[in-house]
């Protein structure tokens, strides 16, 4: 991947940051070759700021970096979009991002795994979750199979609240269970999408 950094005079292209999770645009900001390259090989965002004529990476003051997940280039090869994690807000504001809007996806789902994911990171004691991240990987697949069997069993019956309700129990222990082996929705969604692409 080769930007072309020569059709703008001072040398910069436009980067758009975009949640790699909900797909929200977090912000707009712009980068020359060499905070490209810093941004390939710390895979951390780096721009270039047209105020402090200089690098700057996303966070370096108030920690709230952007971890980069994919880099991708527009077909006339001067702009980018980079999908980033977000380590904390975006906006100098304090808001999720810089445009009107929330950071959270069309479904409420990604954002429960964004709160499991904070609970393997900086566990509560108090919290379910973090309790089974420390049980570790065998009990929770265990959970998972006990889960997908009483969802099992409330199919076989006619009692619509019953079935929803252990769904979403098997749908909240799965997720802790992709968290715990450091996979996620997103990854499964990409698989999904290939598979029927090719049908």
């Amino acid at each position: 991947m080769k930007p072309d950094f020569t059709k703008s005079p001072d040398g910069l292209v436009p980067v758009i940051v975009q949640d790699f999770r909900t797909n929200v645009v977090l912000m707009l900001g712009y980068m020359n070759s060499e905070a490209f390259e810093k941004t390939q090989r710390e895979k951390r965002v780096t721009f270039f700021s047209r105020s402090k004529k200089r690098l700057w990476t996303k966070g370096e003051e108030s920690g709230n970096f952007l971890d980069v997940t994919s880099i991708l280039i527009d077909c006339d090869k001067d702009t980018l979009l980079i999908k980033a994690e977000p380590m904390g807000a975006v906006c100098h504001t304090g808001a999720d991002t810089c445009f009107e809007e929330k950071n959270q996806g069309a479904s409420f789902v990604f954002e429960l795994e964004a709160i499991i994911q904070a609970r393997k990171k900086d566990p509560l004691e108090s919290s379910y979750t973090s309790q089974l991240f420390a049980k570790g990987i065998n009990k929770i697949a265990q959970k998972v199979g006990e889960e997908a069997t009483e969802l099992v069993i409330e199919a076989k019956d006619d009692n619509h609240e019953l079935f929803i309700n252990e769904a979403a129990d098997l749908m909240f222990h799965y997720l802790v269970l992709l968290t715990e082996k450091g996979s996620s929705l997103g990854e499964v969604a990409a698989v999904l999408h290939k598979r029927n692409a090719v049908k």
